[in-house]
């Protein structure tokens, strides 16, 4: 080989060299951003973002992180760009930091999640089944049954279990008790914590027996046990704002991105305005998550595998395509 055939192979090699060098650099400048979750303190939030993360990560390409913590300090790392995405903002229960933000315009209101979300006053259905309660059942007939409730400690009333102390809703069930004249019948049961007050409900589930109070949805409970509502007047907004004498409204619970997103990810903002679910959903995933003692993973899993045909109305089908093929 001639002096002038080796530095051109040289010369060819050094080429080649700068191309892959060039080419991993502008590899690492187009890398996609970690995307954080604001991984809120209770479970449908976490699934939630587990079901939106799995699709960022398979379907997108993303790398994922969470900030676990309650909803202040989440809502304040949503602001200042620590947190990219809220999955679960319960608008009512936090508007006026929530419209401070909208008005500001650090976050960005991306829609609902699910608007299906519920609150109030049940009994187990077995009861109206066996014939103790009217299928009907409402809070004008609770006074004629309060001795199917008995209170262990007053056998003269009823109990009916409130909602934690310390929460909005223990002062609107008290409230409530006054509109509805159920005080003359019932004693209201504040329980020490969430834990007891689910507690209270599985507990005399289990047994069979009767129990009256409030709870929420989504939650676990609601997805395994069958409870019915106790009906109450329909939700009026004057009626509400005077005494609380009607149902509980749907809170709006939004999906909510910090205000930077939409220049930094596009199609990440494009996927979560389509993200739509409902409560019943939620339910089934946190009973799979409860019923198995699992993960939010795996319950977003379940999500994926139990939904396919509403979550793949959220992504392009190559997207999905792929999302698909990530799933065990």
């Amino acid at each position: 080989m001639t002096g002038k055939h080796k530095l051109g192979i040289k010369l060819l090699m050094v080429a080649l060299g700068a191309i892959l060098i060039l080419s991993s650099f502008v590899g690492c400048t187009t890398k996609k951003e970690t995307l954080t979750f604001a991984d809120l303190d209770w479970d449908s939030a976490q699934v939630h973002n587990r079901i939106a993360a799995f699709i960022l990560e398979n379907g997108y390409g993303y790398d994922i992180a969470y900030n676990f913590g309650s909803t202040i300090p989440m809502f304040i790392g949503l602001e200042d760009g620590s947190n990219d995405i809220s999955m679960e903002i319960w608008v009512e229960n936090q508007q006026e930091p929530y419209d401070a933000a909208i008005a500001a315009g650090t976050i960005i209101d991306l829609g609902g999640n699910y608007l299906d979300n519920w609150q109030g006053w049940l009994v187990p259905t077995y009861m109206i089944e066996d014939g103790l309660l009217p299928a009907d059942i409402s809070v004008e007939d609770m006074p004629q049954y309060w001795d199917l409730f008995k209170d262990p400690d007053d056998p003269t009333k009823g109990r009916f279990y409130s909602c934690i102390a310390g929460w909005a809703c223990e002062l609107i069930n008290d409230e409530k008790f006054d509109v509805y004249g159920l005080k003359d019948t019932y004693n209201v049961f504040l329980p020490g914590g969430g834990a007891a007050l689910l507690s209270s409900m599985v507990g005399a589930y289990e047994k069979h027996e009767p129990w009256f109070g409030y709870y929420w949805s989504p939650t676990p409970a609601l997805g395994l046990y069958d409870m019915t509502p106790v009906a109450e007047p329909a939700y009026d907004e004057t009626v509400w704002n005077t005494n609380h004498g009607c149902s509980f409204p749907a809170v709006k619970v939004n999906i909510c991105v910090n205000a930077n997103l939409p220049d930094r990810a596009p199609e990440v903002v494009a996927f979560l305005r389509k993200y739509d679910t409902t409560a019943a959903m939620a339910n089934a995933a946190l009973a799979y998550m409860d019923s198995n003692q699992t993960t939010s993973e795996a319950a977003a899993i379940f999500f994926l595998q139990e939904y396919e045909s509403v979550w793949t109305q959220w992504v392009p089908s190559d997207i999905a395509d792929k999302v698909m093929d990530a799933l065990p």
